[in-house]
């Protein structure tokens, strides 16, 4: 075998090897040979048909087999002997007289830029009673009940309501309801609507103008005045439970009451808050990372991470009930997404081998178990992980990618930002 190893744009290479094609024939009727020996060919008992006929029949097929095992142990020396690490696959093209190509691409080697100039800011968030009490309100809001009344309406009752509306006198498409259930001040239908039915008794009928906006999403409607006649039907007011201890039990609390019940609250409250920061964390120092470190990305890696992306998407849409002919995708839509995970993927990974980080079992333990607190049976739940290696390959995987950004922030410049829980969360007003 002979072999020249190219270096063309970028990651990209190419291997010219030629086989020898004598070593090749002697294989091929070696192998025959042993095919010769067992082969029923029609005629002949197993094990006696002419090495002639036998090769007429098979030759063709035992030379493709022969060909393709000596050019992957070529190749795969010649990759060997130069220390080329390959991305992907290689694109083999066959010339003449035992000749071929391998076209393939290379992983980057990649040099760490300045990491002291990542600029991160990390939250710093602690639980207060008042983030308890908002929590408690949320789940109070869940278990309302409401009871009819016979006093007019106002903000926070559920009313029924008959309306017909108007435009230049003429009805319009989704204007007209019957008994239909409305929580006054929720905002699920416009403000001048829901404050014109505010003092209304159950019986009362009335006539009010309701403009709609002019970025209004029924464009037919944008910008226009209507007239609603409306009869009230019913008012409910809101009911919420008692904070006590039949309150804890339903939310799973039977012992300890509302004290235990808070204290619960505040430790899933803050497991919550740790993983939003360090959700936050990570995209800035991973960010930055990109940034400060760039580097061709081999377009075999991304063309393959592009794939897995868009089949991910197509097979979740279709488990919401899309039918595939109806689902509009292209790869293109993936592109920036695919070439970051796979720029990402190799820089973390460089990071971890050259400074050799590791996911240690206590690490990985205490992740689990964390898991596990927001499961009514936090065992059942570890043991869960443990009976299978491929999810407690994913907790490894996880903690190897904490330990990655832990060893990013220790040279990057990290400014503590005290932020509240509802700003964290996204709920800040």
């Amino acid at each position: 075998m002979t072999a020249t190893v190219e270096t063309l744009d970028g990651l990209n290479r190419r291997v010219n090897l030629t086989l020898n094609q004598e070593q090749v024939a002697a294989e091929v009727n070696k192998r025959l040979a042993r095919i010769a020996k067992t082969v029923r060919l029609d005629g002949f008992r197993p094990g006696k048909a002419p090495m002639k006929m036998v090769a007429a029949r098979y030759a063709g097929e035992v030379r493709g087999e022969v060909m393709g095992d000596a050019l992957q142990t070529a190749f795969g020396e010649v990759i060997s002997a130069n220390k080329l690490a390959v991305a992907g696959y290689p694109r083999f093209a066959a010339g003449e007289n035992g000749a071929f190509t391998a076209t393939f691409e290379v992983f980057p080697e990649i040099a760490l830029g300045d990491l002291s100039q990542i600029k991160v800011n990390r939250p710093v968030v602690n639980v207060s009673d008042a983030d308890v009490d908002r929590t408690i309100e949320v789940l109070r809001k869940q278990r309302v009940r409401y009871h009819a009344v016979s006093r007019a309406a106002q903000a926070g009752d559920r009313v029924h309501v008959d309306y017909q509306g108007v435009i230049g006198g003429e009805p319009f498409q989704g204007g007209e309801a019957k008994d239909f259930p409305l929580v006054l001040g929720e905002g699920r239908t416009l403000k001048d609507f829901e404050g014109s039915l505010i003092g209304m008794q159950a019986g009362e009928s009335k006539s009010f103008d309701v403009a709609f906006p002019e970025d209004y999403f029924a464009k037919e409607l944008a910008g226009k005045t209507a007239t609603f006649a409306a009869t009230m039907k019913s008012v409910h007011e809101a009911q919420l439970p008692e904070v006590n201890d039949d309150f804890a039990a339903s939310m799973g609390v039977h012992e300890g009451g509302v004290a235990k019940l808070r204290e619960e609250i505040a430790s899933n409250l803050g497991r919550e808050a740790k993983r939003r920061v360090m959700a936050r964390v990570k995209e800035q120092a991973m960010n930055g990372l990109l940034e400060s470190t760039p580097f061709d990305v081999p377009s075999g890696l991304v063309a393959m991470e592009r794939r897995g992306l868009l089949e991910k998407a197509v097979n979740d849409l279709k488990a919401r009930g899309m039918k595939e002919a109806d689902i509009k995708l292209g790869e293109d839509l993936f592109e920036a997404q695919a070439k970051r995970r796979v720029a990402l993927g190799l820089l973390m990974d460089h990071i971890i081998s050259s400074n050799n980080l590791k996911a240690d079992e206590a690490q990985v333990r205490a992740l689990v178990e964390e898991f596990s607190q927001s499961y009514e049976d936090p065992t059942e739940v570890i043991g869960w992980y443990y009976q299978d290696p491929k999810r407690l390959a994913e907790a490894k995987g996880l903690v190897l990618e904490e330990n990655v950004v832990t060893w990013l922030l220790e040279r990057a410049q990290v400014t503590d930002e005290p932020t509240a829980l509802d700003q964290l969360m996204g709920n800040a007003q």
